[in-house]
């Protein structure tokens, strides 16, 4: 009996040291995991996955007030366009769940913590293809009333949230931040700057790549962009450098702060316009937020033009483009608040 109780000791600080010590990685996976924002000591977050209709798994951080009733209104988001969960999306999640929403940030299909291979692509359809399985899982949450789900679209991810809403009707209410419609500008350049010439020379080099990569079974990925920052740079590029490659915003799986697209990357966006069908999101609410001196804003304004009512278009006076990526005074948080609680009901 002596022997038994002495084994069964054993077993129990065996399990015992074995639990403390997963306890103890789970802690420090929690320390070592790198966010650009704190949490807030309002909200809990939970790392999820879920599929897309391509079979390719999205990983993404639910955000749900503590305390939290049932049948709360929820809303998706991700950007910007190369960014991960940890960055903007994530911190807009903070906010917004502060306020009384359960938010998923997710990353983006073939980037960050989601699945995909090869990596660091982009496409119009799997990206527009990202929100609706977001809207898929907050939908099936057991706290979200699904009449009441919404899309916050950052930076290239602005357009790709106006396409989504456009077709999935789920959608009740969609808002974008300093949105890029990055079909036009693949193919026309910033302000219609690429000429036929240019266009042409752009697809003929991408469609040789094609068989660089066939014959070695990899793509191309040229070199960080940003990191060849300086003086004679754009003004617009040394502002994203400032977010990207400081610590303010770098994140070490967000490929504008540490990676590059794929040399072919701008392929698919080509001539695959994505606010072909912006009209179709009428009846349903849009709200357009750009600052006043981004380079960025004439995006926002034509998308306002083509689309129906209702809508509204938000410029914040002096802002640049990355100043709505994480300076918490200057998004309109309360707008946005206003704006969803007004709708999604």
């Amino acid at each position: 009996m002596k022997k038994i109780s002495i084994i069964m000791a054993t077993a129990l600080l065996i399990v015992s040291s074995c639990q403390q010590n997963k306890q103890e990685k789970m802690n420090d996976t929690a320390k070592t995991e790198h966010y650009t924002f704190e949490l807030s000591d309002k909200v809990t977050r939970q790392k999820v996955t879920f599929k897309n209709r391509y079979g390719i798994t999205l990983t993404g951080d639910l955000y749900i007030p503590k305390n939290a009733s049932n049948n709360l209104s929820a809303i998706a988001i991700s950007g910007p366009f190369g960014a991960v969960k940890e960055q903007s999306s994530g911190l807009y999640a903070n906010q917004m769940a502060e306020r009384g929403f359960v938010v998923l940030a997710f990353d983006p299909s073939y980037t960050g913590e989601s699945g995909g291979e090869p990596r660091n692509v982009a496409s119009p359809d799997i990206n527009t293809e990202d929100f609706s399985a977001a809207i898929d899982f907050l939908g099936l949450h057991e706290k979200v009333d699904r009449n009441k789900l919404g899309i916050i679209g950052i930076c290239g991810f602005g357009g790709f949230a106006l396409n989504a809403t456009a077709v999935d009707k789920r959608v009740k209410a969609v808002a974008t931040t300093s949105m890029y419609d990055m079909s036009r500008v693949n193919a026309e350049g910033y302000f219609g700057s690429t000429t036929p010439e240019q266009r042409t020379k752009m697809l003929e080099e991408m469609s040789l790549q094609r068989w660089e990569d066939a014959k070695n079974g990899t793509p191309k990925y040229p070199e960080n962009g940003l990191g060849q920052t300086n003086e004679k740079s754009p003004q617009f590029v040394k502002e994203y450098y400032d977010y990207y490659k400081t610590k303010r915003g770098f994140h070490e799986r967000s490929l504008n702060s540490n990676g590059a697209w794929t040399a072919t990357n701008s392929l698919s966006f080509m001539n695959m316009p994505l606010l072909t069908y912006i009209k179709e999101i009428s009846p349903r609410p849009m709200l357009l937020i750009a600052g006043e001196k981004a380079h960025s804003r004439y995006f926002s304004e034509d998308a306002f033009k083509m689309a129906s009512e209702p809508k509204e278009l938000m410029i914040i006076p002096n802002a640049v483009h990355v100043d709505l990526y994480d300076k918490i005074d200057v998004i309109p948080f309360d707008k946005m608040e206003t704006f969803f609680k007004t709708n999604l009901k």
